[in-house]
């Protein structure tokens, strides 16, 4: 496991610094699930705002919905 250093405002830290003393466990274990519970989020949202650039930028084509589904016969 690696340590990685974060600052945060005084408030976050008096709100974690508080949520840890009530419920007895670290500031870096509520980090630590913070970050792991949405990582995923923040990594599709990158990936979806890149996918869009790229889309407006021309450089990735995209297929229609009906291309698609006549490809997969799934055509009504």
């Amino acid at each position: 496991m690696k340590t990685v250093n974060v600052r945060v405002s005084d408030e976050v830290a008096e709100r974690l610094d508080k949520l840890a003393q009530e419920t007895h466990r670290t500031k870096s274990y509520y980090l630590r699930k913070i970050i792991e519970d949405h990582l995923d989020d923040l990594e599709g949202a990158y990936l979806a705002q890149q996918r869009l650039e790229d889309i407006r930028a021309g450089k990735t084509k995209t297929i229609p919905l009906s291309e698609i589904e006549k490809s997969l016969e799934l055509e009504h």
